[in-house]
């Protein structure tokens, strides 16, 4: 009788670590978005100060939709489901938050001839004011976080265990020797 696929990462230490390190994530997300969804007109006006979007409609749009993400993808990370897309989807946001991050405070840094670390702002990220290098920091972080499902899919307590015949890392190894 053929027994299922153990999905558990061998690392019994490195397992628990994935855990911890997707239940964080996850936590640091409900919360961020949490505190836009709260206050939904002083995130509205940090998502304008970005200038990356100027039709109302659009702004509207993000300002009302993306702290529900944040919220939803913390959620799916926490309770163990679809991990890897939800890891994708985060990673992806980060990425892009960071980017916002870095070019508005070079643009601060440029308009005020200062060091961009000397720069503070409020990022819109639910923290207020912080400077842009430890706020580049702390994303580069969570970035690291949010790509640890992708590079070691299998971990354990989840709710929904990858599907039998699902690629794991032993199958991989073996298809490249």
């Amino acid at each position: 009788m053929d027994r299922p696929a153990d999905t558990r990462p061998r690392s019994g230490a490195l397992g628990w670590g994935l855990v911890l390190g997707r239940w964080f994530l996850g936590a640091a997300f409900i919360y961020l978005g949490a505190v836009k969804v709260l206050d939904p007109v002083a995130f509205l006006k940090q998502v304008h100060a970005y200038d990356l979007v100027v039709q109302p409609p659009w702004l509207n749009l993000v300002a009302g939709v993306l702290p529900w993400l944040e919220i939803l993808c913390g959620l799916l990370l926490i309770l163990g489901v679809a991990i890897r897309g939800t890891g994708l989807l985060t990673l992806m946001m980060l990425v892009a938050f960071t980017f916002a991050v870095w070019q508005r405070g070079s643009d601060l840094a440029a308009r005020e001839g200062a060091p961009l670390c000397l720069i503070k702002f409020d990022c819109g990220c639910g923290t207020g004011e912080i400077g842009v290098c430890n706020k580049l920091v702390e994303n580069s972080l969570l970035m690291a976080l949010a790509a640890l499902p992708l590079l070691w899919p299998r971990q354990r307590l989840l709710l929904c265990p990858p599907a039998a015949g699902s690629p794991t890392p032993e199958s991989a190894a073996g298809s490249e020797s």
